[in-house]
């Protein structure tokens, strides 16, 4: 549905009086957009008719008249196009409406399950990223301190070279590639495949410093890293644990189902150092010391278990290891100890626990504030345990909702560029490169030989957090041949990583830097920005290329809650931007590999080039990525749920009723939308995706499931497989069982249901292998899920902390903490670097950093901007919401310094970093605490860099990045970095 109408004016004059009414409104808007308040953005942000309508063609009519002469005064040709806001993992859709090629206005999608017609300021703004003025335009290249504008040709020739030449001299593993959590699912998929190719596992994305943890602790949990439920499926909580999101804030949307929960008496709490805008929505706030998330957790199960409030059937049927956590959490976790860590006295725990066990089904929402420890792994498991001994997972209204943070990250997580594994977190052996060769009609000894080495091919590559010490670590001391010598930063924001000092130097010293993105980002500015002149490599490369958004072309996105929704292409590259997968095409073109990369997609023409079909890449996915369901998802069936968002129920996300798309006939009964993965089997076979992981009260073909068996069937002689009656409703084996594979099937004497083409495809293999799918075919007809039916483990024994451990962060204020929870021994080897701990922790202690940096640093979003910031600060309309980054600091806190509210301040940190910002003082945050927000770039210790962008490409606001301050300390299990829990000093300016 439309709210606005296009005009009815037509003739010359009608179009004068309307170019005369823009060009005084333009006027007028010029003096008055310095003081536009929340209100008036909504007001004038092309969301209805007037001043909105008005005030968006102001920069549109240049490009109108490039659009071969075609006016946008209403007279023109108009299409609505669907796409999903690319801001966070929400999922909101909008219409589009596209007049002679430009887009003029959106829509909020009144009929989406997800959004039901709400956005927030960053969805309300989308428009602007497809007509911003501060893209990058042009490919260009650093010389002599200044972008130049090159050709693509030139741009391409060169980069491939150079590539070339760093392959010669040091192999394949001396290149990096940071893909991006924005890539839809087609293009981060396309990205693993292209650096397959190239030869190497040396590429990571957002993930690793956004949910990595979560992925490796979740996963090694119940069997997949993702949320089990969904933020529609919160509706039905009854209590809602939010501890480390800020939601509202950081997923505003999702708010509509908490809000609509706690119309229906959902209790919520929020735990967090700092007072939030979620907070303010809740029932009971908790303040704890940042990074004592496991006391805290450890402290409500202390007081569950004391008074018998676990759910002791659920236990014994579906979980393993509880009763070794129980004695862990009596013994070291009492009232006292808590206290002492986290700060929260007896009483409020209590309270909690209370509250969790009383008002069931309960649901627990964590993000970053939860995974960037060095802990983080242990963190999220000890959030996982908790669910487990209330029995909240597996069911609706429970769960552990983890919200992801960008608009792909869980896509990009799940078939993308990820260094330990390919898509669908197929790991490095030798049998997951033979399914993927076989997939891709490629032959597995031509890929292998593209590697360095076997050996290179089956190792974990270095993570993006780490990539700065792959070009400064000692060449002896990393587990490669070469030290990183080109990068690319392939939709990924510099400033969003920790060490920014440092990762000035490893970009100064890098032979080839490349950069891929709509925004030339804050990469740009600092490979620009002088250095030292000890770290300049006088022959390093440095190059931006335009890339388009997903405004500009299609494809698939994931949200939260593992819902695939098709973004349909609004508007053609603008200037000389290209997609993404084009850019790989071409890049595969010049390096030999386009043949292999490109041979199962069509190819269709934009600008004239070959850009492949985005659909083919989507359906080479279907065919391969058994492992987590991203199967059944066919550009067809999702095409059809976009276009009938309206017969999805908003809290099951169940089709209503019968449901038959009228363009294709494809009939929708029962499907879920978006098909949440698990798909299960072809699009044949229309699985109807699973809402809600682990709920045997379904049967598995309508998206019901158990607990996934992945660590083996026994260990220490116990049974890891489920109990007796524990099954999904169906299943025709009603007690636990392992996986599916081709002698499974024969000892059931299912193997006959299989065809005889089939039976010899499926010969050897198992599900996750199975060419044709029929293995996972078969268990499902006997109502069987395909992964198996084991318990969840509460003790991980493949981790370094069996049981979730506290410790301390490397930096802190506490050396009494330190004394008593200390950090994990150094390691030689992980991720193919060195890696420091305890070293480190206790030389911080010696020094008495805590003196010199008495407050606890600690950072997180605000609902104007997103990740780094810098797309959103290039947006006009929200750079006018946010102005200035800022400290926030407690009354006290200022008073002892003498800072004021609205001061500038320098905050400086360990690393030797100082950077100048505004005070804001406010109680929000403890004495002991200062938060920052991270989403800005474009300042540097004091400096602006405007400077060193391209002319006309720098973001309209500015600020010092937060993480040009921060420290070393990353988690031992994922390499995710510690940004929650740091230290510094605040002084004025």
């Amino acid at each position: 549905m439309l709210l606005t109408k296009k005009s009815s004016s037509t003739g010359g004059h009608a179009s004068r009086v309307h170019s005369t009414f823009v060009h005084n409104l333009q006027r007028g808007l010029s003096s008055a957009l310095p003081t536009m308040d929340r209100r008036a953005f909504l007001r004038r942000s092309g969301m209805g008719v007037g001043v909105g309508l008005a005030a968006s063609q102001l920069v549109l009519v240049k490009k109108a008249k490039a659009a071969e002469g075609k006016s946008i005064d209403g007279t023109g040709k108009i299409e609505v196009k669907r796409t999903i806001c690319t801001h966070c993992s929400v999922g909101c859709a909008t219409d589009a409406i596209v007049e002679n090629g430009v887009w003029v206005r959106q829509e909020p999608v009144f009929d989406s399950p997800i959004n039901l017609g709400a956005h927030c300021a960053k969805g309300a703004a989308l428009r602007e990223h497809g007509h911003g003025e501060y893209r990058l335009r042009y490919p260009m290249k650093l010389v002599n301190g200044k972008y130049e504008r090159i050709s693509w040709d030139v741009a391409l020739n060169e980069i491939t070279a150079r590539m070339k030449e760093l392959r010669e001299a040091s192999g394949p593993d001396s290149v990096y590639f940071v893909g991006s959590s924005k890539h839809n699912n087609e293009q981060a998929y396309l990205l693993r495949k292209f650096v397959s190719f190239w030869g190497t596992n040396n590429c990571d994305h957002q993930a690793r410093i956004c949910h990595s943890t979560t992925v490796a602790g979740v996963a090694n949990t119940w069997g997949y890293g993702a949320m089990t439920n969904s933020y529609n499926d919160m509706q039905n909580s009854k209590c809602a644990l939010y501890i480390g999101s800020n939601a509202a804030e950081a997923h505003p949307v999702s708010m509509l189902h908490m809000l609509h929960a706690k119309e229906n008496g959902c209790k919520m709490i929020v735990v967090d150092p700092r007072f939030t805008r979620t907070a303010a929505k809740a029932d009971e706030y908790v303040r704890i010391r940042s990074g004592t998330d496991i006391p805290f957790l450890f402290g409500v199960l202390h007081h569950i278990f004391k008074n018998g409030w676990e759910d002791k059937k659920y236990i014994n049927d579906r979980v393993y290891g509880m009763d070794a956590v129980k004695a862990d959490v009596l013994a070291k976790w009492t009232p006292d100890k808590v206290e002492e860590a986290c700060g929260v006295k007896e009483d409020q725990m209590f309270k909690v626990a209370k509250m969790l066990h009383d008002n069931n089904p309960g649901t627990i929402v964590w993000c970053m504030g939860q995974t960037q420890h060095t802990i983080g792994n242990a963190m999220v498991r000890a959030s996982c345990i908790l669910q487990l001994a209330l029995g909240n997972i597996g069911v609706s209204g429970g769960g552990a909702n983890i919200f992801r943070g960008h608009d792909n990250v869980q896509g990009a997580t799940d078939v993308g560029p990820n260094p330990d594994s390919l898509p669908g977190y197929y790991g490095l052996a030798e049998g997951s490169w033979k399914h993927f060769a076989n997939a891709w009609g490629v032959d597995f000894e031509w890929i292998k030989k593209q590697f360095a080495s076997p050996a290179m091919m089956g190792k974990n590559g270095i993570t993006v957090s780490r990539w700065i010490d792959g070009v400064l670590e000692k060449n002896e001391l990393i587990d490669q041949d070469s030290n990183l010598r080109g990068v690319f930063y392939w939709g990924h924001a510099p400033n969003s990583q920790t060490r920014g000092l440092e990762m000035k130097r490893a970009m100064d010293k890098l032979d080839l830097l490349v950069v891929v993105d709509p925004y030339p980002s804050a990469t740009a500015a600092m490979a620009a920005m002088p250095g030292k002149a000890e770290d300049l490599n006088p022959n390093r490369a440095v190059y931006l290329l335009p890339a388009a958004t997903q405004f500009e072309t299609s494809g698939s996105c994931t949200a939260s809650n593992r819902s695939l929704q098709w973004r349909e292409k609004v508007i053609e590259p603008l200037w000389e931007s290209r997609s993404d997968h084009m850019i790989m095409h071409q890049f595969a073109e010049k390096l030999g590999f386009a043949n292999e990369l490109s041979k199962n997609y069509k190819m269709q023409q934009v600008k004239g080039m070959d850009e492949p079909v985005p659909e083919d890449i989507l359906r080479e996915i279907n065919k391969s990525v058994w492992t987590i369901g991203y199967t059944g998802q066919s550009p067809e069936r999702l095409k059809a749920h976009m276009r009938n968002m309206n017969a999805f129920d908003v809290k099951t996300l169940k089709a209503k009723g019968k449901v038959v798309d009228k363009e294709t006939g494809y009939d929708m009964t029962g499907d879920y939308f978006g098909l949440p993965w698990p798909c299960y089997g072809t699009p044949e076979i229309k699985h109807p995706g699973s809402p809600n992981l682990y709920d045997t009260s379904k049967h598995v073909m309508d998206g019901g499931g158990n607990f996934r068996a992945n660590f083996g069937v026994e260990r220490d002689g116990k049974s890891l497989l489920a109990e007796d009656g524990s099954h999904s409703v169906g299943s025709e084996i009603t007690t636990g069982y392992p996986e599916f594979d081709h002698v499974l099937l024969k000892k059931l004497g299912w193997w006959a249901d299989l065809s005889e083409a089939e039976q010899k495809a499926a010969e050897g293999k198992n599900w996750k292998t199975d060419p044709t799918g029929a293995i996972i075919r078969v268990a499902m007809a006997h109502g069987c899920h395909p992964f198996g039916n084991a318990k969840a483990r509460a003790v991980v024994w493949n981790f370094p902390d069996a049981i979730p451990q506290h410790r301390e962060p490397i930096y802190g204020i506490r050396p009494d903490m330190v004394a008593k929870y200390p950090s994990h021994d150094d390691q030689k080897t992980r991720w193919r670097l060195p890696i420091l701990y305890k070293s480190l922790q206790a030389k911080n202690v010696e020094e008495k950093l805590h003196e010199k940096f008495p407050l606890i640093m600690t950072s997180g979003r605000l609902v104007e901007y997103e990740g780094g910031g810098e797309e959103t600060r290039s947006n006009p309309w929200l750079a006018e919401l946010q102005q200035e980054m800022f400290v926030e600091l407690n009354p006290a806190t200022a008073a002892a310094r003498g800072i004021r509210n609205g001061e500038r301040v320098w905050v400086s940190s360990p690393t030797g970093a100082r950077i100048n910002v505004q005070a804001l003082v406010t109680p929000r945050v403890s004495e002991d605490t200062v938060f920052l927000p991270f989403h800005f770039s474009g300042r540097w210790q004091g400096e602006d860099m405007k400077p060193y962008y391209p002319d006309g490409a720098m973001p309209v606001v500015r600020g010092e990045a937060v993480n040009t301050a921060t420290t070393y300390g990353y988690d031992i299990v994922t390499m995710m970095q510690e940004t929650k829990t740091t230290i510094c000093n605040v002084e004025r300016a």
